[in-house]
């Protein structure tokens, strides 16, 4: 076992009694008592509150910047201008020129999202409007025997990722994921003739996904 230090006492004036101690401890324990400068203390940090109520306003901020360039929100037909379509959206996936300079501009949100938008540029340049194309509007409009470019025009690009090609039937899908009437995530499907890359059918049935064995359709909400 070790054997205790022993305390030495020390007197009100904070200084060692005399006799005891060595002369260095003396003093230190002198200079304390008499006023020794002490470094300054670091100093607070910002308000908790504040600082949070600042990065809440940086995220919102952010948040809609994000919404105004998915969906193009903050353009105001007949004001916006092709420029600034491009600007907010991005450059197009796809995009058609009329004869007399209208324009359609294609914006894929996929396949994360779940729109894909048609930005419809007027003669003059200027915005006419921004509609989401995958709904039951958009899918009521494929038609059979259309063409490839037919289909585009109205739904703009699948997803390439999951594009498939039936040797048994000669067949070739495409493939577009969107958020059905239900709030529930679908796919899309048009199906070509792959000799003659026309429209055979289509078909939409709801996603689904396995999570701990268990099949699971998710939940998308409009």
């Amino acid at each position: 076992f070790l054997s205790p230090v022993p305390c030495r006492p020390i007197d009100g004036s904070g200084l060692m009694p005399r006799g005891r101690g060595s002369p260095g401890e003396l003093s230190r324990l002198r200079a304390v008592s008499a006023g020794t400068p002490r470094r300054r203390a670091a100093p607070l940090p910002m308000n908790a509150t504040a600082s949070t109520r600042i990065l809440v306003i940086a995220l919102f901020a952010a948040l809609l910047a994000a919404c105004a360039a998915y969906d193009g929100r903050a353009l105001v037909p007949g004001v916006a201008r092709l420029a600034d379509v491009e600007r907010v959206m991005g450059a197009p996936a796809l995009r058609w020129k009329a004869a007399d300079g209208s324009e359609q501009l294609a914006y894929p949100r996929g396949p994360l999202g779940y729109h894909t938008f048609m930005a419809h540029i007027g003669a003059g340049g200027r915005l006419l409007r921004i509609e989401n194309v995958l709904d039951a509007k958009g899918f009521a409009a494929i038609r059979a025997g259309m063409s490839e470019d037919e289909v585009l025009r109205v739904l703009g690009p699948p997803d390439a990722a999951r594009t498939q090609y039936f040797a048994a039937r000669d067949e070739l899908v495409w493939d577009w994921r969107y958020c059905d009437d239900w709030n529930m995530t679908a796919r899309f499907y048009v199906l070509f003739d792959n000799g003659s890359r026309r429209v055979r059918s289509t078909m939409s049935q709801e996603e689904s996904v396995v999570a701990d064995a268990v099949l699971v359709y998710p939940f998308c909400g409009h």
